[in-house]
């Protein structure tokens, strides 16, 4: 709900505005509605089934990662621009790609592509560490610093070349990538302990791709799942797709 900054106070004696607070509480009881009904709808009718998985849906607050002119969009099951030609993930394929991942709270979580936070706000409200790599460093300041704000204080936001994992803090419990690429990064099955979980999007670029679960069951043997049709932006960098 949008308020008119000038209007939206109570007047006490003599005309003076003297809280804001009703009028927020307000706005913010709306949005926390559309949260519910998006899971109820969007999620739970489609098939999203882990409780871990719905809570968080449930408790992170989506609208505070997209751009202020679109807040009133921000519970509606579909991507929306974050700038740099980049975009938040659609609430369905997040919660999809989160319970693919079948987190416990004991995991730690390496995230490709942090883009506005949400993905990295979801994965650590389940998770007990998040660390999430983004390649532009304006949308990982940003992320970082509504993370923080939040109260997210398990997650790590790194500035990098994302296709290269994260060896240095390896193995990961599981690894999701939110960009698409044009086949697996054999970093990431490296850096994936036994019995950890690949989430990944594989296939050409601006067309659908097939979003993959890889499984690995031993030290030298992964297991291949084909989950669902997904569309996601390029990966880019050194074992991913390359800059125009």
């Amino acid at each position: 709900m949008k308020t008119d900054p000038a209007s939206s106070g109570r007047k006490g004696r003599k005309g003076r505005i003297t809280s804001h607070a009703p009028y927020l509480s307000c706005a913010m009881n709306e949005l926390e509605t559309e949260r519910l009904s998006m899971v109820e709808h969007d999620l739970l009718r489609r098939g999203v089934r882990s409780e871990a998985v719905l809570d968080a849906m449930r408790r992170v607050p989506r609208h505070r990662f997209v751009p202020e002119a679109l807040r009133t969009q921000a519970y509606s099951d579909s991507p929306l621009p974050i700038g740099e030609q980049q975009t938040i993930s659609q609430p369905f394929i997040v919660a999809l790609m989160v319970q693919a991942a079948q987190l416990s709270r004991y995991d730690r979580v390496l995230e490709i592509g942090t883009g506005s936070g949400y993905g990295a706000a979801v994965l650590a409200t389940i998770a007990a560490h998040v660390d999430t790599i983004e390649r532009l460093a304006s949308l990982a300041n940003h992320a970082r610093d509504t993370l923080a704000e939040l109260g997210y204080l398990n997650v790590d936001v790194h500035v990098a070349d994302g296709t290269l994992g994260l060896p240095e803090r390896a193995p990961f419990d599981a690894i999701i990538t939110t960009a698409a690429s044009p086949d697996i990064p054999d970093g990431f099955k490296a850096q994936l302990g036994v019995g950890g979980r690949l989430i990944i999007p594989v296939g050409p670029q601006r067309e659908h791709q097939t979003l993959i679960r890889i499984t690995r069951r031993t030290e030298s043997r992964f297991e291949t799942q084909d989950l669902c049709s997904v569309q996601f932006v390029p990966l880019i960098g050194a074992y991913g797709w390359q800059t125009d």
